[in-house]
């Protein structure tokens, strides 16, 4: 029989995690983590609190961002935008970013934000949820798969005019 020793085992807890909408004070803290997943991607951020605060709180508000908080502050954003499908009479959003901070993935948090924008675009009156990831990222793909999202073959070309 092998004899085992009784002693204290301490598990770390991750930390309690609240995902809520962005409200104005989160501007900072929102801003500094978009820049660090376009800084992630090899992209530079043009991104201000100025616009951010219009897009989100303004007279027509733009988006919808959903944040993950803990005691120590922000850990991860997700943020929507509305699209339609016109043919098809459908209203939808797109999860246009995810983003976790460093430390805090692998537990759960990006989950949490998905489900939470599911709920989101539910309540809007959306008929589905849309997202995108880089052809060669891979670890996304998985991630997006497990998240019962289904891959769709891109059709056609995306052209883009500046308005300015």
């Amino acid at each position: 029989m092998i004899e085992i020793e009784d002693r204290e085992i301490s598990l770390i807890r991750p930390p309690v995690v609240t995902i809520r909408t962005a409200k104005p004070r989160d501007l900072p803290e929102l801003n500094d983590m978009i820049n660090l997943l376009a800084i992630h991607h090899g992209d530079a951020s043009a991104s201000t609190m100025e616009q951010l605060e219009s897009d989100l709180f303004g007279t027509v508000p733009w988006i919808t961002a959903l944040v993950a908080e803990t005691d120590e502050g922000l850990i991860g954003y997700a943020i929507l935008c509305p699209l339609y499908r016109a043919q098809e009479g459908k209203r939808g959003m797109d999860l246009h970013h995810l983003f976790v901070r460093d430390g805090h993935r692998g537990h759960g948090i990006g989950q949490h934000l998905v489900n939470r924008a599911r709920e989101t675009a539910k309540g809007a009156g959306c008929d589905y949820l849309s997202v995108s990831a880089a052809t060669g990222n891979i670890q996304a793909h998985r991630f997006y798969q497990y998240m019962d999202f289904t891959a769709r073959p891109v059709t056609g070309m995306r052209y883009m005019q500046a308005l300015a």
